[in-house]
């Protein structure tokens, strides 16, 4: 175990999915933030913290449910043609579906971001909340939601880096507990720095769209899929990698360029 997670290939997935969880559970704080601000100011902290402690503790709930589904690649379904091969099993399907629906939450998330950035804020500060026990309940709802984008993200960023899937599951539980403590301790610092770039939350999730692909390509690739045949082939992950490495860097000196200009205009 302890010599899966010292390689580079976990390494970097460790790091990379600690990030995308951090940047994509600034939504999650925000909702929780606007929850809690409907008690009384004493109560505030103490539920937002619980509804953060909530949201990692359904995420490895997830986790162990979806880890468990995707460890079922025994086809129960083959179909052979000259031009389709394919032999379907319950991994292949959640990993498809899972793309698919990486791809659309994200595309949506987008829009909605570029055209109206408040629609889901709005949309819970219309909530009526007087109680500690309705801020949970609603907490307990906000992050089973937002719990989705994030078990499929890490199943695509960990996908096949081993083959006992309980070493991966133990490395996506990591991230999640990383990211949980890190929102905790710095819930506010990080939420006011990507109000001030929401780029880099754009960014975040048009990295999930690039894990969409990635997990459909893999669902196809672990099917035996062949048209014609040629077989399809799973997406190497240091292209995933390299790819998110490489924007981040662009959008580093897109944000250094700005603070300059502001510096200079200032003085």
């Amino acid at each position: 175990m302890l010599d899966f997670l010292l390689t580079t290939d976990a390494i970097m997935a460790l790091l990379t999915l600690t990030f995308l969880e951090i940047i994509l559970g600034i939504d999650n704080i925000v909702f929780i933030s606007i929850a809690a601000n409907k008690l009384p100011e004493e109560k505030r902290n103490k539920v937002t913290n619980i509804g953060l402690i909530l949201a990692m503790v359904q995420r490895i709930v997830l986790l162990f449910f979806v880890s468990f589904l995707i460890g079922l690649s025994k086809p129960f379904f083959e179909y052979h043609e000259d031009w389709l091969s394919v032999a379907v099993s319950w991994q292949a399907i959640i990993l498809f579906v899972g793309g698919l629906f990486l791809i659309y939450k994200s595309t949506k998330e987008i829009r909605e971001k570029v055209e109206t950035p408040k629609h889901d804020e709005d949309a819970v500060k219309s909530k009526n909340i007087k109680s500690l026990q309705q801020a949970i309940v609603q907490i307990l709802i906000i992050d089973f939601i937002f719990s989705i984008d994030s078990i499929l993200t890490a199943v695509g960023m960990t996908n096949g880096l081993h083959p006992n899937h309980n070493y991966t599951l133990v490395l996506m539980i990591i991230a999640v507990i990383i990211s949980i403590i890190v929102m905790i301790a710095f819930a506010n610092p990080i939420r006011i720095f990507i109000d001030k770039n929401p780029s880099m939350q754009i960014l975040g999730l048009a990295f999930l769209i690039l894990i969409g692909f990635m997990l459909i390509t893999e669902a196809a690739h672990l099917s035996h899929t062949a048209f014609f045949g040629t077989t399809v082939g799973a997406i190497p992950k240091g292209y995933l990698y390299f790819a998110i490495a490489f924007s981040l860097f662009v959008e580093f000196l897109n944000y250094r360029t700005k603070k300059n200009k502001e510096v200079k205009e200032i003085s």
